[in-house]
């Protein structure tokens, strides 16, 4: 469409046209939709439900954390943090995390340690039981207040893959650890071929914005820490 002038209008029925579909089952829905951002704020609902809602025949709020253990898939970091079918998740990891304000320290990688030999010892944890038997005490998080230590540890390590949700107890993420170890791909091909699928999700996920928009977002890798 270059040098023609696209509406309003135009832009909204092309919005709805990629996003909206026939409502079909929550496996086939996310499947379609590729990723479903996750919010715990209920104002005036949650984000995931919100979206699910006209996608999924008969869905009930809720419904995807009910049955998340048995749809396939994944809690993670995309450009925002939701739900994404396990062939794209496997897609981001191992995440290569760089800079000095990321890099962990030597006690930090200790006290990660120590929760995957818990991990191993009885499977999955919820954080009140890692606290409980390892006491990491308070950390001061990015919004310049005070974090439980061993809440920010858990989801560290689950943004770098080295943890999974497995399920939610009352809204709290349990882990436990990967299906299996993520290892870096040897080709640089199979690895632009990656990060090109995940370009394409996030494209059809967000599509239509602006150019900027998307470079800005995209370019976006979740938390630094």
């Amino acid at each position: 469409m270059s040098g023609r002038v696209v509406t309003l209008e135009q832009l909204r029925r092309y919005a709805l046209a990629r996003s909206l579909f026939a409502p079909t089952t929550l496996k086939r829905a996310i499947g379609k939709l590729g990723f479903v951002q996750a919010d715990p704020i209920r104002a005036p609902a949650r984000a995931q439900d919100l979206i699910l809602r006209h996608r999924v025949k008969d869905y009930r709020a809720g419904e995807l954390e009910r049955r998340y253990a048995k749809l396939e898939l994944e809690e993670g970091f995309f450009v925002n943090y939701g739900f994404l079918p396990r062939a794209h998740y496997a897609q981001m990891h191992p995440r290569v995390v760089t800079g000095s304000r990321v890099e962990w320290t030597t006690s930090r990688r200790k006290r990660a340690a120590q929760v995957l030999e818990l991990i191993g010892e009885q499977g999955p944890v919820h954080p009140r039981e890692v606290e409980a038997r390892l006491g990491h005490g308070r950390v001061r998080n990015v919004w310049g207040g005070i974090s439980n230590a061993t809440t920010h540890l858990l989801q560290t390590m689950h943004y770098r893959g080295l943890l999974r949700v497995v399920r939610r107890d009352n809204g709290i993420r349990v882990y436990a650890e990967p299906l299996h170890p993520y290892a870096p791909p040897s080709d640089p091909g199979v690895r632009d071929q990656r990060l090109d699928a995940l370009v394409d999700v996030f494209v059809d996920t967000y599509a239509p914005l602006p150019a900027r928009t998307g470079c800005a977002t995209g370019a976006r890798s979740g938390p630094s820490s």
